[in-house]
């Protein structure tokens, strides 16, 4: 039995509910995509993006195909449904069947496409990290791949203009290594993050070729625009572009839609810029000169033996 404090407590709390606000979504809840069924759904990406990799029993090569055949036919089924949540209509009607059908047949079609594009960035992680020992260390070990492969096949989501499922593959990947990449980042080819905790790339970020970033880099927004009731505008271009063959040392941070790092540039560790910089630049703070001196000997303790003497 609940007291009487208990009792207001929770009426209070149910006349809440009741309220409008943006945290109440009771009457559509059944409309919104499920966490962990997108979360399933990442899990077995990876697989299909890594098959033998994830935990699972290793299939031979005769058992490949049927294995990627049924894979493919179960992630269908699981996404279509949460993509007609995505879309807000459940039951779907007929315009959402046939959208979420559409945003199904080219995600599909994009994944060899994404594969090939992961393989280019387990090349990038092997050649630019001395002790990594293989490819398949890579792949079973690094958190960077993991953010990298969700975060690529997310994009193909939200190029579509998919809402929600796209973001919640993200944070998905996010929690489970560090790295914060928003789905809408454009990211080239044999792209490396070493280490890689703490990384965060924003919604507008263009990132070329070969580029390499260690942790603690933040490419990021400078400002928010704001309307005429101070409220943030939407939208813009408001993270940085970073060009070919970059490399980017830790901690240091990029902001703002209209900086451009020029290609073959190296930003020095703990950097915070807010500007352009032309291609072939070392960006670094100019410290004051090092010094490595002996340390003072200090006399040992006295005992109060050596008193009595």
């Amino acid at each position: 039995m609940m007291d009487a404090t208990t009792r207001d407590a929770v009426d209070e709390l149910l006349q809440t509910y009741s309220e409008t606000g943006g945290i109440n979504y009771l009457d559509a809840a059944a409309t919104l995509p499920s966490r962990l069924a997108i979360e399933s759904a990442c899990a077995e990406l990876m697989s299909l993006m890594f098959p033998g990799f994830r935990s699972e029993a290793l299939v031979s090569s005769e058992d490949l195909a049927d294995t990627t055949r049924t894979r493919i036919r179960n992630l269908q089924a699981r996404l279509k449904n949460e993509i007609c949540r995505s879309l807000g209509r459940i039951p779907a009607d007929q315009a959402t069947d046939r959208r979420a059908d559409d945003i199904l047949r080219h995600f599909m079609s994009e994944l060899p496409k994404v594969r090939k594009m992961l393989w280019t960035d387990i090349d990038a992680a092997y050649e630019g990290d001395p002790a990594a020992q293989s490819y398949e260390e890579i792949i079973l070990a690094y958190p960077a791949l993991e953010a990298i492969a969700i975060q690529r096949m997310a994009h193909e989501l939200y190029l579509e203009e998919l809402p929600l499922i796209p973001r919640i593959m993200t944070e998905w990947a996010h929690s489970r290594t560090g790295i914060d990449i928003h789905p809408g980042a454009k990211i080239g080819s044999h792209f490396f993050i070493d280490h890689g905790t703490g990384v965060v790339i924003g919604e507008t970020t263009e990132i070329g070729s070969r580029v390499k970033l260690y942790h603690g880099v933040t490419l990021g927004a400078r400002s928010f625009q704001k309307d005429e009731h101070g409220k943030i505008k939407k939208g813009g271009k408001r993270h940085p572009k970073v060009e070919d063959d970059v490399t980017i040392y830790p901690n240091s941070t990029v902001l703002g839609g209209e900086t451009v790092i020029g290609a073959r540039s190296t930003i020095g560790g703990n950097v915070f810029l807010v500007q352009s910089v032309p291609p072939d630049s070392l960006v670094y703070y100019e410290e004051k000169q090092l010094k490595v001196v002996p340390k003072r000997k200090h006399k040992p303790a006295t005992t109060r033996d050596e008193f009595r003497e």
